[in-house]
C-alpha cells in the first residue's frame, strides 16, 4: 500500500470518516522519496528501537519498520488509530500508542519496549509545537542516541546556526549542550497534503553519549542563555545585569575571563562559552 499516494490517503481517511485536523498540525507526505530518506538517515544502528512521534497514517512508520528492529509510534489523534491498525497490520515490529507525547512518561515507555536496544527518535513534528516537543525529549533524561525531525525550514536554520549568525538563538545554544545538529535536506511544501505555507527541512541531532559540558551550576547556565537572548540588542553585560543579580563589574570581569570583549553580545557566545561564563560567575 503506497501511503504517499494522494488517492490512497483520501480513501483511508474517507473509510475512517475523518478529515485532516488543523489543531494537530497534520500534513501528510505525498512524495515517497522523503520518508525513505528520513528512515535511511535517522540512525546508524539497524538493531535500534525507533520512537516515532506523530505517525499519521504510517508512511514513515512503514519505512522505519523495514529498516529497524522495532518501532513504537505515538499518535495523539485517536481517529488515526484504526487507519494505523490497517496500514501497519503486516509489520509485527510496530507498536502504536494513542497518547500525547508531551504527557507520556518517556523513560517508562523506553524501559518497556527497548529490551536493551539503543533508542533513536524520528518525527515529523507539527510546526506549532516543535520546540516544546524537542525540549521535552532533550530534558527527559532518556539516553536517546539521536533525534531526527522534520520541521519548519526556518526552525531548522536556527537549530544548526553558528554563533554570531542571524539565525543563532537561545534554542541553538541550549541544543549544543545535548548534542550536535546537522541539516540533512530540505522538503518543499508541495510534498505534503494539505500543503503548508512554508518549506520544511530534516535535521538530525546526534546526542552526546557522555556529557560534553558539565557546568558547576546548570540553572545559571540556562538563565544566562535566556537573559542573553531575551535582550538580544543589548550587550551581554547589560542583558545579564538586567535579568540576574550580578553587578556590572562582576559580569564584565567574567566576560573578559572567557576571552570576550566588553561590548560582546550574547549571540556571539557558543554553548561552551555560556558554560564557561556560568562557571566564572559561580
Amino acid at each position: 500500500m503506497d501511503l504517499c499516494n494522494l488517492s490512497v490517503i483520501r480513501e483511508l481517511m474517507s473509510d475512517a470518516g475523518i478529515t485532516f485536523r488543523k489543531e494537530f498540525g497534520q500534513n501528510f507526505l505525498t512524495n515517497r522519496i522523503i520518508p525513505e530518506d528520513i528512515a535511511d538517515n535517522c540512525t546508524d544502528n539497524q538493531q535500534s528501537l525507533i520512537l516515532e512521534i506523530g505517525p499519521g497514517i504510517g508512511c514513515l512508520t512503514q519505512e522505519l519498520a523495514i529498516r529497524y528492529k522495532k518501532v513504537v509510534a505515538v499518535e495523539i489523534d485517536r481517529g488515526l488509530i484504526p487507519i494505523l491498525s490497517r496500514t501497519m497490520a503486516e509489520y509485527d515490529n510496530v507498536t502504536v500508542i494513542n497518547d500525547d507525547i508531551m504527557k507520556v512518561d518517556l523513560q517508562a515507555l523506553v524501559d518497556e519496549y527497548s529490551e536493551g536496544m539503543p533508542v533513536a527518535v524520528c518525527a515529523n513534528l507539527p510546526y506549532y509545537i516543535t520546540t516544546p516537543i524537542l525540549m521535552r525529549l532533550l530534558e527527559s533524561g532518556v539516553k536517546f542516541t539521536s533525534i531526527t525531525i522534520m520541521i519548519q525550514n526556518e526552525v531548522a536554520a536556527r537549530l544548526v546556526a553558528k554563533p554570531g549568525s542571524s539565525d543563532y538563538g537561545a534554542i541553538t545554544a541550549v541544543l549544543g549542550y545535548y548534542g550536535e545538529a546537522k541539516k540533512l535536506f530540505k522538503v518543499s511544501a508541495g510534498c505534503f497534503v494539505p500543503a503548508p505555507k512554508v518549506d520544511s527541512a530534516v535535521v538530525r541531532i546526534d546526542l552526546y553519549r557522555e556529557p560534553k559540558y558539565t557546568p558547576k551550576n546548570e540553572k545559571l547556565f540556562r538563565d544566562l542563555i535566556k537573559a542573553a537572548f531575551e535582550m538580544r540588542r543589548k550587550t551581554l553585560q547589560n542583558a545579564v545585569c538586567a535579568k540576574l543579580p550580578y553587578s556590572k563589574d562582576v559580569v564584565l570581569e567574567a566576560i573578559r575571563a572567557i576571552g570576550h570583549t566588553d561590548t560582546v553580545r550574547g549571540e556571539r557566545l557558543s554553548t561552551e562559552d555560556f558554560v564557561k561564563l556560568a562557571d566564572e560567575l559561580s
